[in-house]
């Protein structure tokens, strides 16, 4: 029986290995599932009264490259289609590789959103919370609460499922019984809306342990289909405990109580780079990518950026609400940007990753969190202190968190 459990917090009894298996060889055999790794929270009925009585459903999936990639997701969609074979699916598939809940909850609207209500929307960013963006607790809550609370608020019947995917530092700490920062605060997010969630990564570390798996064999950070298919049995087992009674007639609101952060990116939008308004050396244009040198994904080609090269431009943008930020292409040019909030003393902020060396690299740069609701204006301008060589600014759109009074759509 699937446990509903109080908190994740609290780990079963097991004697972790206190490294990685990397090298054990090993059967080709599924480890066996635990049902303490699969929490079901609260109603779990609605996208299942929409596939069989209605034979229509939307189904959903927001994350980085593991979702991005051809791994689990490709893999509950044919589950989906096997349980309902005379339904009438619509999949978006929402993976950006690199991105973490916080550019998820700014890019859900336009990405998912805008593809229609959501009926079963499946949910991973803890990998890149903790590998990409190193985010500390309150920002990983803020997005992911950002995520799952827009989405209700958009579709109330809306189920969503939590995923934890696992890197090796991630193992290396629930091998040591501690729970990741990203997931501990994820996991605060799925309790406060009962939202059921799938610990792969804890059934990973687990499996090792008991010579049922090794890290090879499930295939790393972006799992091989061997470990993509434990995942799919997850959650297949999560439906077939979940929907093993009679079909209710019709799908309820899930409740939606007040926000564990009243600051989180549950009204997070994009911004056009079109609303800007700039002077001096920026400009909206395509980059020339080939002469600028470095990796550079395909899904930006022909994009139009809002770019700035070296000091003397100047960018100006009016929104409405609580924080502002940018979507950008971080290169191995990536720069310092000076960011002012309705003339207050310019904050210095790095747009370089460590993984810009190589790459073009896709992150969301905030630049203020706790504005006071209403009318500001954003001033950005490349700060004095970029070297030379390190003076780009490339932004693919804006990211605002807007005021509460601003109504969302509902179904």
């Amino acid at each position: 029986m699937i446990r509903q459990m109080a908190c994740l917090f609290f780990l079963a009894a097991t004697t972790l290995v206190p490294h990685i298996a990397l090298g054990q060889s090993k059967a080709a055999s599924q480890p066996t599932i635990s049902d303490d790794n699969i929490h079901l929270r609260g109603p779990f009925q609605n996208a299942r009264v929409r596939f069989e009585r209605e034979k229509t459903g939307h189904v959903a999936f927001i994350g980085g490259s593991i979702t991005e990639m051809n791994g689990y997701r490709p893999l509950v969609m044919e589950l989906l289609r096997r349980r309902f074979p005379k339904t009438d699916f619509t999949f978006t598939a929402a993976g950006i590789s690199s991105t973490c809940s916080t550019t998820g909850a700014f890019r859900l609207q336009d990405h998912v959103l805008d593809h229609g209500p959501v009926d079963l929307f499946f949910v991973e960013f803890a990998v890149n919370d903790d590998q990409d963006a190193g985010h500390a607790f309150r920002e990983a809550l803020r997005g992911m609460e950002g995520v799952v609370r827009h989405t209700r608020l958009h579709n109330p019947r809306a189920d969503i499922v939590i995923i934890y995917f696992v890197n090796p530092g991630m193992l290396r700490k629930w091998q040591a019984n501690d729970i990741p920062i990203s997931v501990r605060a994820h996991e605060q997010v799925a309790e406060h809306y009962g939202v059921p969630a799938i610990n792969l990564a804890r059934q990973v570390a687990q499996s090792i342990s008991s010579g049922d798996l090794t890290w090879a064999q499930f295939g790393g950070t972006h799992p091989k289909p061997f470990g993509n298919r434990i995942a799919e049995r997850m959650i297949d087992r999560l439906m077939t405990i979940a929907w093993d009674r009679e079909t209710p007639d019709k799908a309820v609101a899930h409740p939606l109580t007040k926000p564990i952060d009243p600051k989180s990116y549950f009204r997070g939008r994009f911004v056009d780079v079109g609303n800007a308004k700039i002077s001096g050396n920026a400009v909206i244009e395509v980059p020339e990518w080939m002469a600028i040198g470095g990796g550079f994904r395909q899904r930006f080609a022909n994009r139009k950026l809002l770019c700035l090269a070296g000091t003397g431009g100047e960018i100006e943008l009016k929104f409405t609400g609580t924080a502002i930020g940018s979507y950008v292409l971080a290169g191995p040019d990536a720069g310092k940007v000076a960011a002012s909030v309705d003339g207050a003393p310019a904050k210095v902020i790095d747009l370089y990753h460590r993984f810009s060396k190589g790459l073009h690299y896709p992150r969301t740069v905030m630049f203020a969190t706790d504005l006071a609701p209403g009318d500001h204006t954003l001033t950005l301008h490349v700060d004095k202190s970029a070297t030379s060589d390190r003076q780009a600014v490339r932004i693919l759109k804006f990211v605002a968190n807007q005021s509460k009074n601003h109504r969302l759509p509902h179904r």
